[in-house]
C-alpha cells in the first residue's frame, strides 16, 4: 500500500492535534500516532503477547504498512535496509524477551554501521519487571552496548516525547538505533492526549553540526599546498547526504579519490579520479596511494582496521592528515591527525568549497601531474585481473561482473551479504550513484541481503533490487521469501554457490595450511526447489555461456522473485588481500604470492 504525501501530511496534523481538543488514548494509540506524525509509511515486526495493544492500534489504522517478517531479526534488518536507501528512519517492532533478543543481531548492525532506526519493542507489565515474568529479558541492559541510546516508558504520559526524542536522537548527529522498551500496562493504560511534541529540546544531547571556521582555514591551506593529496571517504559522507559536495570538491582540485567498503557510491567508481575501494581487499593504486601521500583528507571515514591494516605500518610515512567527522570520539581513535574538524560532513565540506572558490591560491600543477604519474605506474598493474576466458567454471567475479554491464544504466540498488562474495561485488560492481550499495560493514552479519532488499523494494518498487549472496549467508535468513511473496516485493537474488564459507575456506587455505575445518557446506538443498516452494521463480546456471542468459530472463521477470543458483568455482580467491597484522601496501595479489 502506497501512502500518498498528502496522506501522510493530514495523518500527522492530526497526529499532533491540529485542531484537535485533548482526548483520552490508549497508549498504543499515542505510539502510533507518535510514528504517524514522524511520517512513518513502514514497519517491520512480528506480534507477541506484550505487544498486543500495539497492534490492536495498527489494525485501527491505515497509513503505515505493517509488514510481517518470518524472524525479528529479519524485521530489524528489513527496516535497516530501508534507511540505508532512503536516509529515512527505519522503523522496527517486537516483542519481549526472545522477540528482542532475535532483534539484538539486526541491532547490532545498524550500530556499528551508524544506520538512523527506532526498535519498539515490548515489555512485560511495569509491576512485573525483575520478577522473572514469561517471556521478560533487561531490554535497556541487553541493548545498552549496541544502541546510541535506549528508554524504558514506564509512564503513558511520556510516551510521546520519548518517541520524539528517539527519532531525534536518531537521526541527528552521527546517526545510530534507538531502542524504546513499552511495558504492556503502559501501552493499554489511557491518558489525556493533546497532540504531539513540535519541538524538542535536551540539554545534556546538542550535536555539532558547524565545523570550527579556523581549523577549515588551516586544512585549505593544507590541502592547497599538498604535493601529493590524497581524499579518503567513507561512509559518513553518504549518511551525511554530502555526495554532491565531496564531488565537486575532487573535481575542483584534480586530486586522486578513495571510498571505504561503506563509503562507495559517494565518488562515481567510473571517474578516472576514483581509485577503487582501499583497505583489506582494496586496489593496490588506492592503497598506496594512502600510504605515499603527504595530504590526506579524511571525510567521514574512522580509519577503522580493515582499511589501513598494522597502524604502526601506516604510522611509517609522514604525511599530514585532516580528518573531518561529527563524531568528535571517532577522530584520533587510531590515528593521531593533524587538523580535527567536528562537525557536519555536508556543511564542513560546502564551507571547504566556497573557501577555494575565493582562493588565489592553486594547486600546484607540476607536483599533481607527476603524483597521478605514480599513480597510473600502480594503476597499470591491473590487480583486479581474473581467468575472463575460463569457459569450463564460472568464476564469481564474471557473474557480478555481467550484473553491473547489465543494470549500470537502470535504477539499481545491490545488497549483499557477508563473504567472499561481499567483496566481489564492492571490487566489480562500479557504483556511481549513492545509497546504492547495501551491506552490513562494521559488524559483518550474515543474512542481511534478502531482508535489506525486501525493504528496499518497498521504498522503491519501480527500481531492480538484486541480492548478492552466498550458499552460507543466504540461509540465515531464507524464510524472508515468504515475506516475499506475502508482500509482493519481486527481488533478484544471485547466489554465488562455491559449495563453501568463502571466506573462512581463505584463509584456512592461506593461514591454517589448507585444514578446512568445518568450511564445506555439504548436504545444501535444492534452491531451485526451495525457491519455488516459496512461490518464487527457481534458476540453476552452471555454465560461463549461461550466466548472461540466466540475468536477461531475471530482469524480464519484473514481478516475480527469482533465485538465481549460480555454481561457481570453489578455489576462488579475494584478492588483493592484507593479511592480519600486515600494512596496507603488503598485499598478496594471487595465489602466486601464496
Amino acid at each position: 500500500m502506497e501512502i500518498s504525501k498528502a496522506e501522510l501530511a493530514s495523518a500527522a496534523a492530526a497526529s499532533s492535534g491540529a485542531g484537535n481538543t485533548t482526548q483520552e488514548l490508549m497508549g498504543a494509540e499515542v505510539l502510533v500516532k507518535a510514528l504517524q506524525a514522524e511520517g512513518v509509511q513502514y514497519i517491520w515486526g512480528y506480534p507477541g503477547g506484550a505487544v498486543l495493544y500495539i497492534y490492536d492500534a495498527f489494525y485501527k489504522q491505515d497509513t503505515i504498512q505493517h509488514v510481517l517478517v518470518r524472524h525479528e531479526q529479519a524485521a530489524v534488518h528489513a527496516a535497516d535496509g530501508y534507511a540505508r536507501a532512503t536516509g529515512e528512519v527505519g522503523v522496527a517492532l517486537v516483542t519481549s524477551g526472545p522477540g528482542l533478543t532475535n532483534a539484538v543481531t539486526g541491532i547490532a548492525t545498524a550500530y556499528m554501521d551508524s544506520i538512523p532506526m527506532v526498535i519498539i519493542s515490548g515489555q512485560v507489565p511495569t509491576a512485573a519487571i525483575g520478577l522473572d515474568a514469561f517471556q521478560e529479558c533487561d531490554t535497556v541492559g541487553i541493548t545498552r552496548p549496541i544502541v546510541k541510546h535506549n528508554f524504558l516508558v514506564k509512564d503513558p504520559k511520556d510516551l510521546a516525547m520519548t518517541m520524539k526524542k528517539a527519532f531525534h536522537i536518531a537521526r541527528s548527529g552521527r546517526p545510530g538505533p534507538v531502542v524504546v522498551d513499552v511495558p504492556k500496562d503502559v501501552s493499554f493504560k489511557k491518558i489525556p492526549y493533546s497532540g504531539y511534541p513540535d519541538k524538542v529540546e535536551m540539554r545534556s544531547y546538542n550535536p555539532v553540526r558547524k565545523g570550527h571556521g579556523g581549523q577549515i582555514r588551516k586544512a585549505l591551506q593544507l590541502l592547497l599546498a599538498a604535493k601529493r593529496p590524497y581524499i579518503y571517504t567513507g561512509g559518513g559522507v553518504l549518511l551525511g547526504n554530502a555526495t554532491n559536495e565531496l564531488r565537486t570538491l575532487v573535481d575542483m582540485l584534480g586530486y586522486p579519490v578513495t571510498n571505504t567498503l561503506m563509503g562507495l557510491g559517494a565518488y562515481p567508481a567510473s571517474d578516472r579520479k576514483f581509485l577503487g575501494m582501499l583497505g583489506m581487499h582494496g586496489t593496490i593504486e588506492a592503497n598506496n596511494a594512502m600510504q605515499n601521500c603527504d595530504v590526506l583528507l579524511a571525510v567521514g571515514a574512522r580509519f577503522d582496521d580493515r582499511v589501513i591494516g598494522n597502524p604502526k605500518h601506516f604510522a611509517q610515512n609522514e604525511r599530514k592528515i585532516i580528518h573531518v567527522d561529527i563524531d568528535p570520539s571517532s577522530i584520533s581513535k587510531r590515528v593521531k591527525v593533524d587538523i580535527p574538524i567536528v562537525g557536519d560532513v555536508k556543511d564542513v565540506l560546502t564551507e571547504l568549497i566556497s573557501m577555494i572558490r575565493e582562493s588565489t591560491t592553486k594547486p600546484d600543477a607540476g607536483a599533481l601531474a607527476d603524483w597521478w604519474k605514480t599513480i597510473e605506474s600502480w594503476r597499470s598493474r591491473d590487480c583486479l585481473k581474473y581467468d575472463r576466458d575460463n569457459k569450463d567454471v564460472i568464476k564469481p567475479q564474471f557473474v557480478v561482473e555481467t550484473l553491473w554491464n547489465m543494470t549500470k544504466d537502470a535504477d539499481t540498488y545491490i545488497t549483499s551479504d557477508v563473504g567472499q562474495h561481499q567483496m566481489w561485488a564492492a571490487q566489480y560492481y562500479r557504483f556511481d550513484e549513492p545509497r546504492r550499495w547495501i551491506n552490513s560493514g562494521g559488524l559483518g552479519t550474515m543474512g542481511v541481503g534478502i531482508p535489506y532488499a525486501m525493504g528496499i523494494k518497498l521504498a522503491k518498487p519501480d527500481s531492480e533490487v538484486f541480492t548478492i549472496t552466498g550458499e552460507g549467508s543466504v540461509q540465515m535468513c531464507i524464510q524472508e521469501l515468504s515475506t516475499c511473496l506475502q508482500y509482493n516485493t519481486p527481488i533478484k537474488i544471485c547466489s554465488l554457490n562455491n559449495r563453501y564459507l568463502g571466506m573462512v575456506r581463505q584463509w584456512q587455505e592461506i593461514e591454517y595450511s589448507g585444514r578446512y575445518s568445518h568450511s564445506y557446506m555439504d548436504a545444501l538443498p535444492n534452491f531451485v526447489k526451495l525457491a519455488e516452494a516459496y512461490g518464487h521463480v527457481g534458476m540453476l546456471i552452471e555454465r560461463p555461456q549461461d550466466v548472461e542468459p540466466a540475468l536477461r530472463e531475471a530482469r524480464k521477470l519484473k514481478d516475480r522473485t527469482v533465485f538465481m543458483d549460480f555454481r561457481t568455482d570453489p578455489t576462488e580467491n579475494v584478492f588483493p588481500m592484507v593479511k592480519a597484522g600486515m600494512g596496507i601496501t603488503e598485499m598478496l595479489l594471487g595465489s602466486e604470492d601464496l
